[in-house]
């Protein structure tokens, strides 16, 4: 029979994780070797509980008393709280307190302030630095210039891991278009790399581009709307 509804919360998450697999087969890559962020911004306590029960684990989000709600009123869940929204230096505090990774972290400046705010009883908070991979003034983020000069100075931070990069490039129809920000941020990556500094993360790619930061080496997957459906602004 049917199933009446194919676009439950489970059907399309299990739709996200096929692609997911269906890539890293595609590329040889390590089947399981890519984590899926489920991005939760916007989205209620109960839509989160449900993926969590599905076995979901990180949640991404970008507002922050938002997310601290949520990650407040889920802490039994035991879950992975990631901030992937704009970061500003006057809540650099609670973001230090509450999450277990940042990924948009594009300033010293506030990854001293993360460093000094982390609190003792936590490991070092999981971060990966953002990069402008298609120069557009609207993104925030290094050139890869720019992160190149400053890069040694986050390894001294030792509250913090540095643990690789991010992108969110313009988007690109065509798949050569997709392709090319993505191997940027692996060059850059592979290059940055130290024997003291390993980093293991690229965190790249949303629904539209999946398969490509796949082939190009993403280990974390960053996915709202195919998981969540359309996000609610208005709540």
């Amino acid at each position: 029979m049917t199933d009446p509804d194919p676009n439950t919360l489970q059907q399309r998450y299990q739709r996200v994780l096929n692609r997911i697999r269906k890539a890293e087969a595609a590329c040889d890559r390590t089947a399981g070797g890519v984590n899926l962020l489920a991005v939760s911004k916007t989205k209620g306590m109960e839509e989160i509980a449900s993926l969590a029960d599905l076995g979901q684990r990180g949640f991404g989000e970008s507002y922050l008393q938002e997310a601290l709600q949520k990650i407040d009123r889920l802490r039994d869940r035991e879950l992975e709280w990631h901030f992937i929204g704009r970061i500003q230096s006057n809540k650099t505090r609670p973001i230090a307190e509450n999450f277990d990774w940042v990924h948009s972290l594009a300033s010293l400046k506030h990854a001293i302030r993360l460093n000094d705010q982390r609190p003792p009883d936590l490991p070092p908070l999981n971060v990966c630095l953002q990069v402008n991979t298609s120069g557009e003034t609207s993104k925030d983020g290094y050139s890869e210039e720019a992160l190149r000069e400053e890069f040694e100075a986050y390894t001294k931070l030792p509250n913090l891991r540095i643990r690789g990069l991010m992108t969110i490039p313009a988007p690109g129809a065509e798949e050569t278009a997709q392709h090319r920000p993505f191997e940027r941020l692996r060059l850059l990556r592979d290059e940055l790399t130290r024997a003291e500094t390993p980093l293991d993360t690229l965190s790249m790619g949303m629904s539209e581009d999946l398969e490509a930061a796949i082939a190009e080496g993403a280990t974390i997957i960053r996915i709202g709307t195919a998981i969540f459906g359309p996000r609610q602004y208005n709540q």
